[in-house]
């Protein structure tokens, strides 16, 4: 155990005349006295990297930085300075003898007045805001001009506090002597960035977490005609702070992963093989997940797309298998056209109910939509999209908005999960629909500054997204339920980049272009099948907007670009500082919750039937259960909202 004694003085000060503070003398008595342990981690501790700060400015004079003091002399405020000014802070990485730490240099300025003849220093208290873990420096200094020589404001400064990544810290100020005035201290809030940062990522902390690791994946894919076999050779480059990575292969119903531990190796190779019958499409996805020893289990993973068209499955057998069918369909056809002729009777019955080309949808699905209420405009896109799909696309929807009586009862969490069980028990589908606040909300649950945007505050649901993301993500990356979930994204309004990591590893459909794509993917089809590509009239991007729900959905789209264009800073506009924000926001909205039921009789036409259906709770249990009744109802819930768009347009 290493022992360090501190003694700490404090220097009393020369006021103004006798007149006002004749009180004033020279104070000295002892601090305190406090040990620390010899094998003490960096990261654990708030403190001071550099033992020896600069107090030797030119016209400085009896300047001694010491820890503080509990015991202050308090003065009228006549015979106090004024407030110092906070400025910008500095946040970096230096080195101490454990290795390279995260700082940061917190500097003030004494204003230029006549009330520095009663300034006898400065006094800095540092707090972490995440383990409540303090720190404070007392400067101790004479100023005999209001100025420095160089005729600016006199400037001090204390550098390399060692902090955490991702920490929030409050600093506070106050010139000595303290008046007897309330709150006389200069206060701010500082945010560390996290380990992603260039500012800090080469910190031992953030290296410790892998910020610097940059795997290099490379794929090597040979396929055994002979066997039916591929196999894929994986090689990545290891870190140094990771002993143990899981790397793992999946596709549409199928997964395989092994670990792979270092040992010394620099570069590791891994090695899958693979009968081709046991893939039911030729993209496959690689991930690697390393296991770092601070982030542990939570570690970033690094992912990466394979593609196997070339090679899978054998030409030969596709081209005698479309010969086959092609074979199959003529015979068929031509017998149905000989019967057709012997029989004028039947051929007259049977005309009504020829269907028309393309592809017909034969059974209804269900689709829970998660979204982030990033900006008004944006709300109405959704909104629009919701209507469209169920009147065009014959899709039952399921939204917050539109279920918020039940919500309240129930809560996010429990809403959220029973929906995803019906979910995932049926073959319905969950849409996530990616913005610039589903990137910002994903961030934030994984260490970045809180959000908190407007309408949320405005929402009589409030944020459903943050508990949707904390709820369906661990259940998204597990095979068995890869296939329920659909990312998709607005690419007039959002980008690619608004899509949260743990989607990467997923097709993200890009709205309208891809639209037709994604509603084949609802119903479980594939567009393009052996011999014949599917085609639904009405969904493609040149055509959607022919209907009225069409056009109004393409309307929306185009106001929320005009208004992102005329307002770049559009998203930081929308966010507020903290969540308490929303009580100075006065929304009043009365919310009722009706049923729609569609049926869709034929691909052009849907009739709409407006009923109100209450919701039977059974409280006799732990929790709120939910009745039999409610477990059955599978049609959409609306509100007027939707009532009124789907109407107007």
């Amino acid at each position: 155990m290493e022992l360090i004694i501190v003694l700490v003085y404090l220097t009393g000060f020369q006021s103004f005349p006798p007149v006002l503070c004749s009180y004033t003398r020279m104070i000295h008595f002892p601090f305190f006295c406090f040990c620390l342990p010899a094998g003490l981690r960096v990261s654990s501790t708030l403190r001071i990297l550099d033992k020896h700060p600069d107090c030797n400015q030119q016209g400085l004079d009896n300047c001694k930085i010491n820890n503080c003091s509990d015991k202050r002399i308090v003065v009228p405020t006549i015979c106090a300075p004024n407030r110092p000014e906070l400025d910008d802070e500095h946040v970096g990485v230096w080195k101490d003898k454990h290795g390279p730490v995260a700082v940061v240099t917190v500097t003030w300025k004494i204003q230029s007045d006549a009330s520095v003849v009663a300034l006898t220093g400065s006094e800095i208290n540092i707090v972490d805001q995440s383990t409540n873990q303090s720190m404070c420096v007392q400067y101790s200094y004479k100023l005999s001009q209001q100025q420095n020589p160089n005729y600016n404001k006199w400037t001090f400064s204390l550098d390399g506090v060692v902090v955490e990544p991702g920490h929030t810290y409050m600093v506070s100020l106050l010139n000595l002597p303290e008046t007897n005035i309330e709150d006389y201290r200069v206060r701010k809030q500082i945010t560390i960035p996290g380990c992603g940062d260039k500012k800090i990522e080469k910190a031992q902390i953030c290296l410790e977490n892998g910020s610097l690791w940059d795997p290099h994946m490379t794929t090597a894919v040979s396929l055994n005609k002979e066997r039916k076999r591929f196999s894929i050779v994986v090689g990545f480059e290891a870190a140094p702070y990771s002993e143990r990575y899981q790397v793992s292969i999946q596709s549409h119903g199928f997964y395989y992963s092994t670990n792979v531990s270092k040992e010394n190796r620099s570069s590791l190779n891994v090695t899958f093989e693979f009968g081709w019958w046991q893939l039911s499409q030729c993209e496959m996805f690689l991930m690697i997940q390393p296991f770092f020893i601070r982030c542990k289990n939570d570690c970033k993973f690094e992912t990466k797309t394979i593609d196997l068209c070339p090679d899978y499955p054998p030409r030969t057998f596709i081209i005698k298998a479309t010969v086959g069918l092609l074979f199959i369909g003529a015979c068929l056809a031509c017998l149905l056209w000989r019967a057709s002729q012997k029989d004028p009777v039947n051929t007259a019955s049977s005309a009504p109910k020829q269907q028309p080309e393309g592809f017909q949808v034969q059974a209804r699905k269900r689709v829970l939509v998660i979204y982030s209420l990033d900006h008004p405009l944006y709300k109405t896109i959704v909104l629009k999209l919701c209507a469209f799909l169920v009147t065009k696309c014959g899709t039952e929807v399921v939204l917050d908005l539109f279920d918020s009586t039940r919500l309240g009862v129930l809560g996010s969490i429990q809403w959220l999960d029973w929906h995803r069980e019906q979910i995932e028990s049926s073959s319905d589908k969950i849409l996530i629909l990616c913005s610039r606040g589903v990137q910002a909300k994903w961030r934030a649950m994984c260490g970045d500054k809180q959000v908190f945007l407007r309408e949320d505050t405005r929402s009589p649901v409030g944020d459903m997204l943050s508990p949707a993301l904390f709820l369906m993500i661990p259940h998204f990356i597990r095979s068995a339920s890869f296939e329920k979930y659909i990312v998709a994204y607005f690419g007039d309004v959002c980008s690619e980049e608004d899509v949260p990591s743990p989607f990467n590893i997923t097709v993200r459909y890009k709205l309208m272009k891809q639209f037709e794509e994604l509603f084949f993917r609802i119903l479980d089809t594939e567009k393009h099948e052996p011999g014949k590509i599917n085609h639904i009239e009405g969904l493609s991007e040149d055509e959607y907007h022919h209907c009225p729900l069409g056009r109004a959905l393409r309307d929306a789209i185009e106001a929320f670009h005009a208004h992102q264009l005329e307002n770049p800073q559009w998203f930081e506009d929308e966010l507020l500082e903290s969540s308490n924000t929303s009580a100075e926001i006065c929304y009043d909205a009365e919310i009722t919750t009706n049923l729609i039921t569609y049926s869709v009789p034929d691909s052009t036409h849907v009739a709409n039937h407006l009923k109100t259906q209450k919701s039977d709770f059974n409280a006799d249990k732990t929790g709120p259960y939910v009745t039999e009744e409610f477990q059955m109802c599978t049609s959409v819930e609306f509100n007027p909202l939707i009532a009124e768009n789907m109407q107007a347009a």
